[in-house]
């Protein structure tokens, strides 16, 4: 992974999300230049620094942006909405869970991107889906042309710990899946984005209860197939969709952007600081995300959150992919959820390697080659 904040994962990450899924390299070297020397202190400090280097930025986007339409052209308008959705959330996600500003930034990260799919002309809507007495929403993509007879093979795309549709829509799987007659339901399940921010929609550890809520709703639609529908999930998705796919029979196949097999017993290690987190502020993080009131009441709910006894009862083709150089999920926790997957008809192992590209967390270092990977085995089944 480029790391340009060179002692600071966390902050290089983020930068690296940002040019994955659509910055360009001069703008995130213009935001994060003056960040270089507070990057030193740590991945907590400096953090409101980072926020408004990101946010200012994004905003002279969305004037120019806006002065675009004015002049009468959409599709000079459309990229500059599109890369200031994502410089919004980078923002955003870095930030305490009770960092007021961070409120206003998702507001216009997401208010951006609805404008990038507008004058993109993008194949994608906003959707909502029916949850008990409310609902979360998502991002429903699909290929070019009319559906086929008996409707589209989609995938539902499941986020991990922080990241939110907007992002899983920009992240290149859904694209890939696009070009090969696939659509995607990128979805923001409860505990992320706007299901936890707007709606108090925390993470539950039975994934296959708002799972099977997306596949309620797929098959309500007349241009979907609800025969084949499988189900995918990026980072802690990792655990979630492998979950889903074990005790929801209607996907017909289950595919992994990084594995995660037993995320609870991971967090004891992260106690001791072993491995890297994600975001800044991390155990306020999982806290907010979980609905736990303490470091002690998240702890001891961690645990529930393993495939241990679950991979097993996985019945479909399933394809467990993870990056020799994830520094955040130990290949311990990757290769277990392969091998323990015993009743698939179908599984497969894939290991990206530095040589090919894909092998940081969740593909940070080239989002392209796991992107295309996953979207051929998909393509192949479905």
């Amino acid at each position: 992974m480029f790391r340009y904040f060179p002692t600071n994962y966390v902050w290089s990450l983020s930068a690296s999300i940002a040019m994955n899924c659509g910055g360009q390299i001069g703008e995130v070297d213009r935001i994060s230049a003056p960040l270089a020397g507070i990057a030193e202190g740590g991945d907590d400090a400096g953090t409101e620094k980072f926020f408004w280097s990101w946010v200012e930025f994004a905003d002279t986007l969305v004037s120019r942006a806006e002065q675009e339409l004015a002049d009468g052209h959409p599709l000079s308008a459309g990229p500059l909405f599109h890369r200031a959705s994502v410089y919004y959330f980078v923002a955003e996600r870095m930030q305490s869970h009770d960092f007021e500003p961070r409120k206003e930034a998702y507001r216009k990260s997401v208010e951006a991107m609805k404008q990038a799919i507008v004058h993109n002309r993008y194949r994608a809507e906003y959707v909502e889906v029916p949850y008990g007495e409310v609902s979360f929403p998502a991002i429903f993509t699909w290929p070019e042309g009319e559906p086929p007879e008996g409707g589209r093979p989609v995938m539902v795309f499941c986020n991990g710990l922080d990241s939110t549709k907007e992002l899983l829509y920009t992240c290149g799987l859904p694209a890939e899946l696009a070009r090969r007659g696939i659509a995607t339901l990128c979805v923001d399940q409860p505990g992320t984005g706007a299901s936890l921010r707007e709606r108090g929609l925390r993470a539950v550890h039975d994934s296959e209860r708002w799972a099977g809520a997306a596949v309620d709703y797929l098959e309500s639609r007349p241009d979907v197939n609800p025969l084949r529908v499988g189900m995918s999930g990026i980072s802690l998705g990792g655990y979630y969709a492998p979950r889903a796919a074990a005790f929801d029979k209607r996907f017909k196949l289950c595919a992994v952007w990084g594995a995660n097999y037993n995320w609870g017993e991971l967090q004891k290690r992260r106690l001791q600081r072993e491995g890297e987190n994600p975001v800044p502020h991390y155990w306020g993080h999982v806290q907010w995300v979980f609905g736990r009131n303490s470091l002690e009441e998240f702890m001891a709910f961690a645990p529930r959150m393993t495939l241990e006894g679950v991979v097993e009862q996985i019945t479909v083709p399933f394809l467990v992919t993870h990056g020799e150089d994830d520094r955040q999920i130990p290949m311990e926790f990757a290769i277990p959820q392969y091998e323990n997957a015993i009743n698939s008809p179908d599984r497969h192992w894939k290991l990206f390697t530095k040589a090919e590209g894909g092998s940081s967390h969740a593909g940070a270092d080239n989002e392209t080659v796991p992107a295309n990977y996953i979207a051929d085995w998909v393509a192949d089944r479905l």
